[in-house]
């Protein structure tokens, strides 16, 4: 009987023991889980995941370098100084932490600036559905929420600059099914960097201003969702906006719509409203149609937005459009992101990669002439014409051409800064009302040719 016992605590000592090797604590003394984890490249992106539980973590990282030249421009307009720049440097870490909840940080480190991207918490456990929060693109412009990676020029048309809302702190329901992908979202203020944070604490601590919002809902039919290869979106979007306290001191309950000529290098925003005083809120609108069908991918929207103001029911209306494809000429194929509702990376043809040939007309009007306007409004009007190369060297490696011609009116001088044609002695001259067009000529046209060298990792 004693040796039966002694040999029962032995084995309950050894079993102690080996639990006790097996238990692991963490920094902070408490025991945790462990997991062995497998290390990948897939597709040139280092995952780490558990070949076990649904843990996967990876990095998402990115390097756009850019050039621009521009030339052809009128004797009378400003200076359009050639350049470079660092477009993007993105460091992103994304995580699944299990199967029900997701994780992303991205910021960017572009022309040694930081500034916050992407911060989300992401519950998927609903069948379907995607319940988010933090600070992330509203989901209102397929153009706008595809990623830069995949967009078709260097850079997006004028009209989703000026109008298409980007990156804001919020909160975004989400569901999708083969047929129809649908999204509400209610959001705060942007959050980007110093200059942002700075507004928001000073129009909080010296004036106790609330947040501001926004209410942005989506939807999209998919008819052609049962096809492999093919693809067609249509889609529809709206949004009731406020004036947010990441605004300046100065700015806030102000409205102003701006946008350069689809490039990052030109600096100078042609068009640009000016601050539009006593604003209340706007409607943003937008519909979209998209769609692929082998190697031809084609995009075309319209944009409008109409402007409230306080004591009045007058309102300005802006709006913009574009229309846009192309087509990987050596056997690729176009590729459909069904869950975002956007593309995504195309399948190239060939070992050495693909060539795609792009062509886009754009168009964007900042001016409000109409008589029972608010307020005569001459923000500007402009147009472009681009045709690109993209060469998909590799699934990570990419490099972009773009030639691009640009057509401002005599009304885009850019708050009052920049020339827009001749007065009557023959001077370069600020004032629209003053210019007179020689042969026709007024506003600002001119010729740019940019350059992307890219790689995702």
């Amino acid at each position: 009987m004693r040796k039966t016992l002694l040999t029962i605590a032995f084995a309950v000592l050894a079993c102690l023991a080996a639990n006790a090797q097996t238990v692991k604590l963490n920094q902070y003394g408490v025991a945790v889980e462990s997991d062995v984890l497998d290390v990948e490249a897939q597709d040139g992106i280092l995952v780490i995941e558990s070949p076990k539980s649904n843990y996967k973590i990876w990095f998402d990282n990115r390097v756009q370098v850019d050039g621009g030249l521009f030339f052809g421009a009128p004797s009378y307009a400003d200076p359009i100084g050639n350049g470079a720049s660092i477009r993007r440097a993105r460091f992103a870490v994304k995580a699944q932490v299990n199967k029900d909840w997701y994780g992303e940080f991205d910021m960017d480190l572009a022309n040694g600036l930081v500034e916050l991207k992407d911060a989300i918490v992401r519950y998927t456990g609903i069948p379907n559905v995607d319940l988010q929060v933090g600070n992330f693109k509203e989901f209102f412009s397929i153009q706008r929420n595809t990623t830069s990676r995949y967009l078709q020029f260097i850079e997006r048309p004028m009209a989703c600059s000026a109008f298409a809302p980007s990156r804001h702190l919020g909160f975004n329901a989400k569901y999708s099914n083969d047929w129809i992908w649908v999204s509400a979202g209610a959001f705060a203020q942007k959050v980007a960097g110093e200059e942002e944070w700075n507004n928001v604490a000073d129009n909080n601590k010296d004036f106790g201003r609330n947040a501001g919002y926004s209410l942005t809902g989506k939807v999209v039919f998919r008819p052609l969702c049962k096809l492999d290869n093919a693809s067609l979106h249509i889609g529809a979007a709206y949004s009731y906006r406020t004036t947010k306290v990441s605004e300046a001191t100065g700015e806030w309950g102000t409205y102003r719509a701006s946008a350069r000529n689809s490039t990052n290098i030109n600096r100078k925003k042609y068009i640009d409203t000016n601050n539009l005083k006593d604003y209340q809120f706007n409607n943003l609108w937008t519909v979209e149609v998209a769609g692929h069908w082998e190697g031809l991918r084609y995009e075309a929207a319209y944009i409008a937005d109409n402007v409230h103001f306080k004591e009045t029911t007058l309102t300005n209306n802006f709006s913009g459009w574009y229309v846009q494809a192309g087509y990987l000429l050596f056997g690729g194929k176009q590729r459909y992101d069904a869950r975002g509702a956007k593309y995504t990376k195309v399948k190239r043809g060939q070992k050495w990669g693909d060539i795609e040939l792009c062509a886009r007309y754009e168009y964007c009007n900042l001016n409000d002439t109409r008589a029972n306007a608010k307020a005569m409004v001459f923000g500007g009007s402009a147009e472009a014409y681009c045709v690109g190369l993209n060469w998909w060297i590799t699934d990570n490696v990419r490099m972009q051409l773009n030639y691009q011609y640009n057509n401002n009116d005599r009304y885009a001088n850019g708050k009052n800064k920049l020339n827009v044609g001749l007065d009557a002695a023959g001077n370069p001259t600020k004032d629209y009302a003053k210019v007179v067009a020689a042969n026709g000529k007024a506003g600002v046209n001119y010729n740019m040719l940019a350059l992307r060298f890219e790689i995702d990792f």
